[in-house]
């Protein structure tokens, strides 16, 4: 793969003397409804893109962003001045007690965001354009915050779009009808079992039942509404004790009419998670690695069945790089989606992190060491608007550096002393330092 780095002119002459394919053509395939996004080079050989693929991917006259060269593929990442997502923490404050959650490893103050804060962030997305799609999540429950669906519908009156995680227990009628009137566009609902037993077990203090019924009477609320919005999707955490439940978990999500499902693995923030990670072997598997150097393996697609199964998985075990069906095992790793999808988050107290990761200083475990994540923040929305903050010389670069991934592979390697926490590294980095984050790695996924 050749990486580049160039100056993208993408102001539009006119289209007429081109001969090139221009602004969207629907895809073959009987089965397909996606349209084609055309492209062409100008007479003075300027790559010209249609202004709402210019638009949404915040491509301005002069933006700079990396290229990416890979076989037949020319991959333009998002530019690192685009602003397009911010993570909001109403609250950490949560009504659960889950053995998954960060703040068992932590000791922080438990806060609600104040109204001020809130507002700041509304000021500096007007000033933003297109306006970044907000996401009310982080380590609380951002429906155990009483503003929480007011700051929805504030947001939508911006033009925003909307998403909110929830463990659905807080999920009434009348919560579901004030989600839905307030806009919001996706709601995502965390389920880490399919049966009460095995759900008790990951969420301490929720009933599954409970939960399946208040999102199914937010379906019957939403089509009193005669609207398919709010979208429904499904947040899975896989562990040792529930990965058998994941098919189950699945069809239960299909019964509530999900449309997206996320599942990620767990973060080992405590001695006793150690043993629950499905991801020992694939840290340091060559099936995951995507290097010029190593020896490629190129699957076509194929039935999995009884047939196939041992077969194909000694294949993936036979220290090739994988490719499957044209994708890449390895195209995950050394990536940061917070940094590729343009986003930052904001605290509860006004706090701004590059992501929910550096938001607040935690523990968790690396090759069964102990590893700590020392919060970075830029600063505070309260004091600095959006957009000072975004703009930060020191934050931009950080992003740049962080996008190269000019990290050593502490996932891959085992980790020496330096790798106990992010502040420095082997390969001389400034900290926050990210070769051992797991979130970089595709192990760890947020919705």
């Amino acid at each position: 793969m050749s990486v580049h780095s160039i100056a993208l002119t993408v102001d539009t002459p006119p289209l007429a003397n081109s001969d090139a394919p221009r602004g969207t053509l629907p895809r073959s395939g009987a089965t397909s409804t996606q349209a084609v996004e055309w492209g062409y080079v100008d007479d003075e050989g300027r790559l010209v893109l249609s202004p709402e693929m210019r638009r949404n991917l915040g491509l301005q006259p002069g933006a700079r962003m990396r290229v990416e060269r890979d076989g037949n593929t020319l991959r333009l990442h998002r530019p690192l001045g685009h602003l397009a997502k911010v993570y909001i923490e109403p609250t950490n404050a949560c009504n659960l007690d889950c053995v998954t959650c960060f703040r068992n490893a932590w000791q922080t103050d438990i806060g609600r965001m104040k109204e001020e804060t809130f507002v700041a962030v509304l000021e500096g997305l007007k000033q933003i354009d297109p306006i970044p799609t907000l996401y009310f999540g982080g380590i609380g429950e951002p429906m155990f915050h009483q503003r929480t669906v007011e700051w929805i519908a504030q947001a939508k009156q911006l033009g925003a779009r909307v998403e909110l995680i929830t463990n659905g227990t807080l999920l009434t009628e009348q919560r579901s009808r004030q989600l839905i009137e307030a806009g919001l566009d996706l709601l995502w609902v965390s389920i880490d079992g399919a049966s009460p037993e095995s759900y008790a077990d990951v969420r301490l203090g929720a009933e599954l039942p409970n939960v399946l019924a208040n999102v199914q009477r937010f379906r019957t609320v939403r089509k009193g509404h005669k609207s398919a919005k709010p979208e429904i999707g499904v947040a899975f955490v896989a562990m040792r004790r529930n990965i058998a439940d994941l098919p189950k978990v699945l069809k239960i999500a299909r019964q509530l009419g999900a449309l997206h499902f996320s599942v990620s693995n767990v973060l080992p923030v405590t001695e006793s998670l150690k043993d629950e990670v499905l991801y020992t072997e694939s840290m340091r598997s060559i099936s995951y690695l995507d290097s010029g150097h190593m020896p490629q393996l190129s699957l076509p697609k194929m039935d999995f069945n009884a047939v196939t199964r041992a077969a194909l998985f000694e294949a993936f075990q036979s220290g090739f790089s994988v490719h499957y069906a044209g994708a890449k095992w390895g195209g995950s790793n050394d990536v940061c989606d917070y940094i590729e999808s343009g986003s930052l988050t904001v605290g509860w107290n006004g706090d701004v992190a590059p992501c929910w990761p550096l938001l607040h200083t935690h523990s968790s475990f690396l090759h069964d060491k102990p590893h700590t994540s020392y919060r970075h923040i830029v600063g505070n929305i309260r004091e600095r608007s959006l957009l000072d903050l975004w703009n930060d010389p020191a934050y931009v670069a950080y992003r740049a550096r962080v996008q190269g991934f000019a990290f050593p592979p502490c996932t891959f390697c085992g980790g020496c002393d330096l790798s106990v926490d992010n502040l420095e590294d082997c390969f001389g980095n400034e900290g926050p330092v990210c070769g051992a984050c797991l979130w970089a790695q595709g192990l760890i996924r947020c919705p």
